[in-house]
């Protein structure tokens, strides 16, 4: 049986997971096969945060099964400019749709928006915590050119610290024997719960910092933009924003078979040159996110309804400024125990922090 609501991609097992891959496989070859199988349903999307790829391959998906959507893509065009709170805004749109994607800058905002919903929640990316979807259209792009997503060497570099993408991304393929090659400066790097989980996992893993000296070992190469938006100051991003820079001259370096993928946008971190090489993938990546998408709503919705609920501790409010719970102050505090660490630690159930 599927979550109610999908906050965290470690929620499903490597069955559902694998039933989704191959579902989206399926729908890729063929998707007019596809359409109608959610003829009256409503998508409702939720973006408090900017997005082009995520909130038009929701909208997408929805349109290719045959649904309808609605929603908001700048949250000043809602009643959260006159002040509503996240709690009402979800009562109120959950009635109107059958399915929610939600995305939001705090963090946890998907798991406080699955308590008061009347239908399910996706997670869309909630500040640099998590992102499941893009994990989803991460692996149907590994899967369709590696025919597996075990055994492989997979390099991540940029901003492993404020990458919700490369936190799910790992969360999902830990549970797979991969060897995993941490690309980052000591600022950005891996918050501490993922650290955890990678530790308790047995997976190899290197750290280091030139992106030069990993490549030439590497299956999967995922490469991140330095998140402006996350950094307290410009002189904290300026530091950073040049450090890591793929071009054609490190490709030379990689092997023949190598994939390289990026969730997108890029800045500079990607020179276009690079998108002239044939392992360059990102921009079939983000076609896969339509088929990724569609095959979890279809999944989502043969799910039980009801609503998520709270299954930690009570406490103080989350310390993190960036926790759903620093601005909507009626959310109850709870923790639970992170199984992965090797002293006891408590851990938001919100935020992860």
């Amino acid at each position: 049986m599927y979550p109610h609501s999908l906050i965290d991609l470690s929620e499903l097992n490597a069955n559902q997971v694998q039933d989704i891959l191959s579902l989206a496989d399926d729908i890729k070859k063929d998707p007019k096969r596809y359409f109608g199988a959610c003829e009256g349903k409503i998508l409702a999307t939720l973006f408090y945060e900017p997005s082009t790829r995520t909130q038009m391959s929701f909208q997408t998906a929805m349109l290719r099964l045959g649904g309808e959507t609605i929603g908001f893509d700048n949250p000043m065009n809602s009643s959260v400019s006159k002040g509503e709170s996240l709690a009402d805004t979800i009562r109120i749109v959950s009635g109107y749709a059958d399915i929610l994607a939600m995305r939001h800058p705090f963090e946890g905002a998907a798991k406080a928006a699955s308590l008061y919903a009347k239908c399910p929640i996706i997670n869309a990316g909630d500040g640099g915590h998590l992102h499941p979807t893009q994990t989803l259209t991460d692996l149907v792009t590994i899967f369709g050119e590696k025919h597996t997503v075990s055994g492989l060497t997979i390099g991540m570099c940029g901003d492993l610290k404020n990458g919700r993408t490369v936190h799910s991304l790992v969360k999902s393929l830990c549970k797979n024997n991969n060897k995993f090659v941490f690309i980052s400066t000591p600022e950005l790097g891996l918050p501490q719960y993922i650290l955890n989980l990678l530790e308790a996992s047995g997976c190899k893993c290197e750290f280091v910092t030139s992106l030069e000296e990993a490549i030439p070992e590497l299956d999967v190469l995922y490469m991140t933009r330095i998140q402006k938006e996350r950094f307290a100051s410009e002189k904290l991003y300026e530091e950073q924003k040049n450090v890591y820079v793929l071009d054609a001259k490190k490709m030379l370096r990689a092997k023949a078979d190598l994939i390289v993928l990026h969730p997108l946008p890029r800045v500079d971190e990607i020179t276009y040159e690079v998108d002239e090489d044939p392992r360059a993938l990102y921009f079939k990546q983000a076609a896969c996110g339509v088929y990724a998408r569609m095959a979890l709503i279809m999944k989502m919705l043969e799910g039980e309804q009801g609503k998520d609920k709270l299954e930690g501790i009570s406490g103080e409010r989350c310390k993190n400024p960036n926790c759903i719970t620093s601005i909507e102050k009626y959310l109850p505090p709870s923790y639970k125990k992170d199984a992965n660490a090797s002293v006891e630690t408590m851990l938001c159930e919100y935020c992860e922090h």
